[in-house]
């Protein structure tokens, strides 16, 4: 299953740069992300993977949130990553 990172995740004075948002175009409710959470994530950089679990949902219309192993660049937001 592939998704699509939206953003870091945020809060009103910084980000942080291992959390990000992550959008999957089959999942639309709370309901159906639930059951993506523990999965495994992996993004490719073209050099090696960078890899992260699904630690929880985010708001109420599917997002996912995932925790990566090391801060991921700027350039990874609007990519693709895997879902196992």
């Amino acid at each position: 299953m592939e998704g699509t990172i939206v953003n870091y995740r945020r809060n009103s004075t910084g980000q942080t740069n291992n959390h990000l948002v992550v959008k999957v175009a089959e999942i639309d409710s709370k309901d159906k992300a639930s059951k993506l959470v523990g999965k495994k994530v992996i993004f490719n950089t073209g050099k090696k993977d960078i890899v992260g679990k699904i630690n929880a949902i985010h708001g109420n219309s599917g997002a996912l949130r995932a925790v990566f192993t090391q801060a991921m660049p700027g350039q990874s937001i609007g990519q693709k990553v895997k879902i196992e």
